[in-house]
């Protein structure tokens, strides 16, 4: 093939009809040129004939014919026509075209260079219409030129584009780990439920990481994004694409019953009844991070911060130590042959010969044999104001905690993507292990403890930054089995949080069962756990205790105010003061 004008002659559609064939497997398949092209249309491959008039190559129609070769032999189209919303069914092509496409090249080398020349006609075409486009068809070019790993020129940048993709960086990550159609679908949904949900304001788009020249104003989006379905279709969550069974990828009985080859858990301890994740398992754990930072903060800082968090709460401390003590000292164990002189007694004691017991004693209670352990999400959503006002929560409660005599600890968690474990899992996918069952593949936890149980020094948290990603079910489960470790009455787990779960190669569906089923796992171990919710009420799908913060400068007051309740048992502290 050269890359000369275009004929449209016989010989040169017959040539292609049999490429065509030669890529499906399919004798019957055809190629025609139509204006209404390029598509796919049942055993007949459509191009479009505007080429003929724009002296397009014979390259180019190449690539189109490649790519829909691959979409009618590695895709399942009759999974599109279930959807009901024009713009989710458009992503889920994009993304479905480019996965069937890089199976295609997987066994046809040669298709890349044709479907460079696609790509190039394309963009090139995009570019002379984009003042004509609307913003949907923008945001979908925008998503196709991520997945096909293309830079986009200085026509094709806007800020609402760029903050959209940046906020829903999670979801594409997603995109390009789609394995079968049913995948491309899940996404495209994800996709559209999360640019919805910016533009309705439902998401505070500090939960996102975005550069600071990409930051997403809502309203612009709002204005241009407009709902194109009723509600109740499957953006709305009532179509349900894990019922699809599309056949694009065989998964064997072994694969969903099979131990995994990492050392996750097995796959009966990690699927549903209905024989779906629950669990968010890791392949491997062996390149997850602790780092303890325990005493090895600067000295001067943790002083400033210690002295700010001190002149913000030291009141809250005051009044929840006043109300422990109140919460001690009415409980007394009467009379007794030794103790406290009762006063109450006197008169017995006057009055009745003999009577011995005129003293009471402190009933031993439980109240400050509590551990507690403050857990703070260090995504990158949290970096600017929220992770400085969580550092100066942190050392608020774990300064008063100490002075107050609990026992405490402040961890951080994280996840970031790590270039062994992205080489483990290379190996571990070359060796024909099937990703089923698992979660994350490419990412280790990065796990941070500044200030251990078994240590009253706090320098440590004047080291708390934000690192990337949040798995916050994998991140409570290791807090939680270092505060059960504690011998103690009572374990108290409180997490920082500012949204839901989300890794960059994960399925944030089954980070959000994680983390629900690990609630209900430690609760049930008598973990008490408590989400406070930072700019975000994502903490109320989670925890049963929970307190949300709609002003910053309310976090240190309102985690007191939860804490001293639990500490209570929810029992009213600060009547004075509303909650937040």
């Amino acid at each position: 093939m050269t890359d000369a004008p275009i004929r449209p002659d016989d010989e040169l559609l017959a040539h292609l009809s049999r490429l065509a064939r030669t890529l499906t497997g399919n004798d019957e398949m055809e190629v025609v040129m139509a204006d209404d092209g390029p598509q796919l249309r049942g055993n007949c491959i459509v191009l479009p004939s505007k080429l003929i008039r724009s002296d397009g190559s014979v390259a180019v129609l190449t690539g189109y014919v490649d790519q829909l070769a691959a979409r009618a032999r590695f895709s399942a189209p009759d999974i599109f026509a279930r959807l009901r919303s024009p713009v989710t069914r458009r992503i889920a092509q994009v993304i479905d075209d480019r996965r069937a496409c890089a199976q295609l090249v997987a066994g046809h080398p040669g298709s890349a260079s044709f479907f460079a020349a696609m790509r190039m006609e394309l963009a090139r075409d995009a570019v002379e219409r984009w003042p004509q486009l609307d913003w949907k068809e923008k945001l979908v070019w925008r998503v196709e030129r991520f997945l096909w790993d293309e830079q986009p020129g200085a026509i094709e940048s806007s800020p609402s584009l760029t903050a959209a993709l940046d906020a829903s960086a999670d979801v594409l990550a997603q995109a390009r780990m789609a394995t079968s159609t049913s995948d491309s679908v899940r996404v495209s949904i994800d996709f559209v439920k999360r640019i919805r949900a910016l533009a309705a304001g439902d998401v505070n788009n500090m939960m996102f990481t975005a550069d600071a020249d990409g930051t997403l104003d809502p309203a612009s989006v709002k204005n241009e994004f407009k709902t194109d379905e009723p509600v109740g279709t499957e953006a709305s969550s009532s179509f349900d694409p894990s019922s699809i069974n599309d056949g694009s990828v065989a998964q064997t009985q072994a694969d969903a019953t099979a131990e995994p080859s990492g050392d996750g858990v097995s796959s009966a301890q990690r699927m549903s009844p209905q024989n779906r994740p629950i669990f968010s398992v890791p392949i491997t754990t062996q390149f997850d991070e602790v780092a303890d930072l325990t005493g090895k903060g600067d000295a001067v800082d943790w002083r400033k911060l210690r002295s700010a968090a001190r002149a913000q709460t030291e009141p809250l401390k005051v009044r929840l130590e006043r109300a422990l003590k109140a919460d001690e000292q009415t409980h007394w164990k009467r009379e007794q042959e030794r103790g406290e002189l009762d006063r109450p007694s006197l008169v017995k004691l006057a009055t009745s010969p003999g009577y011995r017991t005129p003293f009471r004693t402190r009933r031993v209670r439980p109240g400050r044999d509590a551990a507690v352990s403050v857990l703070i999400d260090r995504s990158g959503s949290m970096a600017g104001r929220k992770i400085e006002l969580a550092r100066l929560c942190a050392a608020a409660l774990a300064d008063a905690l100490t002075q107050l005599g609990f026992a405490c600890e402040v961890l951080g968690y994280s996840s970031i993507e790590d270039a062994r474990m992205r080489k483990y899992h290379e190996d571990w996918f070359a060796a024909g292990n099937s990703p089923r069952g698992f979660n994350r593949f490419v990412e280790r936890l990065d796990l941070q403890v500044y200030k251990r149980f078994d240590s009253d020094n706090l320098n440590g948290l004047a080291c708390i930054e934000c690192g990337h990603e949040n798995p916050d079910g994998e991140a409570l489960s290791w807090a939680a089995t270092r505060l059960l470790e504690r011998r103690s009455h009572r374990h108290i787990l409180m997490v920082l949080s500012d949204g839901y779960p989300a890794t960059g190669d994960g399925n944030p569906a089954i980070l959000q069962t994680d983390l629900r089923a690990r609630v209900e796992e430690l609760h049930s171990c008598g973990v008490e756990l408590i989400g406070v919710g930072i700019l975000d009420d994502a903490v109320e799908a989670f925890y049963p205790t929970c307190s949300v913060v709609e002003h910053l400068q309310d976090l240190p007051e309102a985690a007191f105010d939860v804490l001293g309740r639990t500490l209570l048992n929810h029992r009213d502290w600060m009547l004075e003061k509303p909650r937040v």
